[in-house]
């Protein structure tokens, strides 16, 4: 395995060098983006099975009963205050700010010492792992931290290229669609992304994976979701437009991620401190159950601003009750038809990640890229796939670029005639489906 990730380290230096993700990430859709980020949150909801399935082989019917309150008990405080900026007036807006962005560290700090309260306090528990002795692996059978990759034959150092390429395909990927899509329209990011030098960090942190004997991990808290919609904030913007000829001006209300180093750069930091001596001691206090309600949060808020579960939603809703889609989509049986194939789709991916070839699970993703663009442009109208499609890198849709630009005006259809379902909805808009009458 060490040689087989120092392969992925130069392997992905060669991709930053050729600048991969302008000629690799050009053709990819929302299409296969929010099939990424649906298939992250169903892999959270199914990593917090997982994790009270063992707790469940472990401790006593009691504990495990508590267990299942932690989790889901995690995940509701987190969900209660991330909601926390919209309790105007109640405490001081920084506050509020405060309680929003660091609403799970708060649920998880609280979580874990609830255990120790009262008659709770002897029931057993499951906690995470971590070394009994400073600077010493947390795996009793490690007595070094260095693997020693040296002393594998020459034959074998080769013959683990061809894993290095499967698991290069597999993180550059993973790492750019994730990048994309916490820079989606609805967080109004300025900033380009620094995809060539993230990518180059990325190779060389799973070079130390290899090297220390460790599963490479790539971290993408910073690319997620979930950080991008706690760096939400509220500006004001002139937009000047004309009426009846006059120009006028008018002050609207942008939300934008606060776009900065420091968030990222104090989670890796925090990560340091903790997995070293002496904090380390305070992480093996950490209930597996709280990780669950972690994860369980985790994959509610990815899956809080997927489109796809709006238009599931649609699938439920009589046809009466549908809100107006622009005039040049014809009926709601196209964009039904796309939404349950996204669901197919990630349900066989998934199912494909619990099976032996589970590292092949990108490939199929790729390979839904061309399927989009040559495929389904023939089995829907394109006026439907204009509504619920875009590129994911870039400005304007597939079918804009087939028919020369025409119909870009119809593509983003307008917040007062259509509800808000396509690429580049907001969490706001989408909130308002409640609300909508026809």
């Amino acid at each position: 395995m060490a040689w087989t990730l120092i392969h992925c380290a130069w392997l992905h230096y060669i991709l930053a060098a050729l600048n991969a993700h302008d000629w690799t990430m050009r053709y990819v859709t929302t299409f296969n983006t929010e099939i990424f980020s649906l298939l992250n949150s169903i892999i959270y909801f199914h990593k917090a099975i997982q994790e009270l399935q063992r707790a469940h082989s472990t401790l006593s019917f009691a504990a495990f009963l508590y267990a299942i309150i932690g989790a889901i008990g995690t995940m509701l405080v987190a969900i209660f205050l991330s909601t926390a900026e919209k309790w105007a007036p109640l405490f001081h807006r920084y506050i509020r700010m405060g309680l929003t962005e660091y609403a799970a560290a708060i649920s998880i700090i609280i979580f874990i010492g609830v255990p120790h309260i009262g008659e709770l306090a002897s029931l057993d528990r499951q906690t995470l792992q971590v070394s009994s002795q400073s600077f010493r692996p947390s795996d009793p059978s490690r007595t070094a931290f260095l693997v020693h990759f040296w002393n594998l034959p020459i034959g074998w150092v080769f013959a683990a290229i061809l894993p290095g390429i499967v698991i290069t395909v597999l993180f550059f990927f993973d790492h750019e669609v994730s990048s994309i899509i916490c820079t989606v329209d609805r967080y109004g990011t300025k900033k380009p992304t620094g995809f060539a030098w993230d990518i180059v960090l990325l190779g060389t942190t799973t070079a130390l994976c290899g090297i220390l004997g460790i599963p490479p991990a790539n971290g993408l808290l910073p690319q997620a979701p979930l950080h991008s919609e706690s760096l939400l904030h509220t500006e004001k913007e002139e937009f000047a437009f004309s009426v009846d000829g006059e120009a006028t001006i008018e002050i609207r209300e942008v939300r934008r991620v606060h776009e900065q180093r420091w968030s990222p750069f104090l989670q890796a930091g925090g990560i340091l401190i903790f997995t070293s001596p002496p904090l380390q001691f305070v992480l093996g206090l950490t209930p597996t159950s709280v990780l669950a309600g972690l994860f369980l949060f985790m994959g509610e808020q990815s899956l809080a601003v997927n489109p796809i579960l709006h238009r599931a939603c649609y699938l439920l809703t009589p046809s009466s009750e549908l809100p107006p889609l622009p005039k040049d989509v014809k009926s709601w049986v196209g964009v039904h038809l796309y939404t349950a194939t996204q669901i197919v789709v990630t349900t066989i991916i998934f199912i494909v990640s619990l099976t032996k070839g589970a590292p092949a699970f990108p490939l199929i993703i790729i390979a839904f890229v061309p399927i989009r663009l040559f495929v389904m442009n023939k089995l829907w109208a394109r006026p439907t796939l204009r509504y619920v499609d875009a590129w994911a890198c870039r400005p304007g849709r597939p079918e804009d670029d087939e028919d020369g630009g025409e119909g870009a005006e119809r593509a983003v259809p307008d917040e007062a005639d259509s509800p808000p379902i396509g690429p580049n909805s907001s969490r706001e808009l989408n909130e308002k489906l409640s609300n909508w009458k026809v």
